[in-house]
């Protein structure tokens, strides 16, 4: 069969449906015009599945985002023991603006962005009665790319403050003539996040409560949660996550390792990014695996210090690894899978988002801390806690959302120092891509990153 991806490339103004390669690795293509691409609802259709398919690629949401996410929060929990040095700079901590895996990760998110906001501006191409829903997941995959551009490249939100420190550009309007001035000025952190806000309400809104492989509203929902917790908007926060807990018909996969390494979604996946053997990218399994799971050899070894963190043998968590055959490292047992979808919003973090929120506020809205907390525990074979403080819960997502991209946010969030840098160190905030400096005369480079 045929897997009709869309390259919504920031270099180009056409529209490229890629077909499979063949045996001999040519990859036919047919190139359209723009006009001829956004003219019918069916095409738009296409561009807005093009839009999922961008956002799963390596560069975003296929790996890179989630394993960069953790490389920058990494102290001694896990060591970045591969070759290729660019990673090696985020671990460090000492990255160059013409870093590519950093230059990849802001362009690709402005490919996502680029595609929702042409899906939402021609809208009214599409059938009436989908409209709603295409424009939700539009909106969702707007609002996703949104939040982790400003999470990376701009400083962490604070509640109760302006907010006016930089964050990135928004564009909220489609681009397919790239001849005019395309100069944009970075947006402040707060504007981005009210954007995010925004869109993550509309989309909730607007979508199902199923809808396949596709963001619902409980997709919407499940990412404001983490948003409004990156906030501090801790009601907020609990409030979406028990909407998702209570009424999303998810439940916790039964087993700690049948979250994971799934071919298609489990109980668990409130969204997941889909990979089969024809389709769809897992640069986690590259990097975290060893060669016989499709992997390099393990570039990402996990040390007895993050080992150590558990308190008892008997939680599944403490054992889900693995001795690569390669270098004899410690490998996560996540990522063995290289066709696995990769599971991106699981209902465990919703439990625990809603204990933490709960906790902060005094309030036991769905459940109490300590219960939500066990019921991802006990799941995976662990004690029950009698009672849960701030720090018990923070461990507890330390350990049950390990190598799945939140360590250097909630480090943020919490404003916890990584290794000697504190929280708000402009060392733990991407450069701007230098490309991006040179091209676009408004756009301010982060400090600390000067020529």
């Amino acid at each position: 069969m045929k897997n009709y991806k869309l390259i919504l490339s920031s270099l180009s103004a056409a529209l490229l449906f890629v077909g499979c390669e063949d045996n001999l690795n040519l990859e036919p293509f047919q190139e359209i015009s723009t006009e001829v691409a956004i003219a019918t609802g069916e095409n738009i259709e296409n561009i807005l599945i093009g839009t999922y398919a961008e956002a799963g690629e390596n560069d975003s949401y296929g790996g890179d985002i989630q394993m960069f996410s953790d490389l920058y929060g990494f102290t001694n929990e896990a060591t970045w023991g591969g070759t290729f040095s660019q990673p090696r700079e985020v671990f460090n901590k000492r990255i160059f603006t013409d870093n590519v895996y950093v230059r990849n990760i802001w362009l690709n998110g402005y490919e996502v962005i680029n595609g929702a906001n042409l899906v939402i501006d021609n809208l009214s191409l599409v059938d009436e009665e989908r409209q709603a829903t295409v424009e939700g997941e539009a909106k969702f995959l707007r609002a996703l790319a949104y939040f982790d551009l400003v999470r990376l490249f701009g400083q962490q939100y604070e509640a109760g403050e302006e907010n006016t420190q930089q964050g990135v550009p928004l564009s909220l309007q489609g681009i397919t003539d790239y001849s005019g001035d395309l100069n944009i000025a970075r947006s402040s952190v707060e504007e981005v996040y009210s954007q995010v806000v925004s869109d993550l309400t509309d989309a909730y809104e607007m979508l199902p409560e199923t809808n396949g492989i596709f963001a619902d509203k409980y997709s919407a929902q499940g990412l404001l949660a983490r948003v409004y917790l990156q906030m501090g908007n801790y009601e907020g926060a609990r409030d979406a996550a028990d909407d998702v807990i209570e009424n999303s018909g998810h439940s916790l996969a039964a087993s700690y390792a049948g979250a994971f390494n799934n071919d298609a979604d489990s109980s668990e996946d409130v969204f997941a990014f889909q990979v089969t053997s024809q389709d769809g990218d897992n640069d986690l399994i590259v990097h975290y695996a060893d060669q016989a799971a499709g992997g390099r050899g393990g570039d990402i070894t996990i040390n007895d210090a993050f080992v150590d963190k558990f308190d008892s043998e008997e939680d599944e968590r403490a054992d889900f690894f693995y001795e690569s055959a390669q270098n004899d490292g410690r490998l996560t047992g996540k990522y063995t899978n290289q066709f696995a979808n990769i599971p991106f919003i699981r209902l465990a973090e919703m439990y625990l988002i809603r204990a933490e929120a709960n906790f902060r506020l005094g309030t036991e809205v769905g459940n109490s801390p300590a219960d939500d907390v066990n019921m991802v525990r006990n799941r995976a074979n662990a004690s029950s806690l009698s009672s849960v403080d701030l720090e018990d819960i923070l461990l507890e997502r330390e350990l049950e959302l390990a190598f799945e991209g939140f360590l250097i946010h909630d480090l943020k969030r919490t404003k916890r120092s990584v290794g000697e840098l504190s929280y708000d160190d402009q060392a733990l905030v991407f450069p701007i891509p230098q490309r991006e400096i040179d091209v676009n005369t408004l756009l301010d480079q982060n400090p600390g990153y000067g020529i």
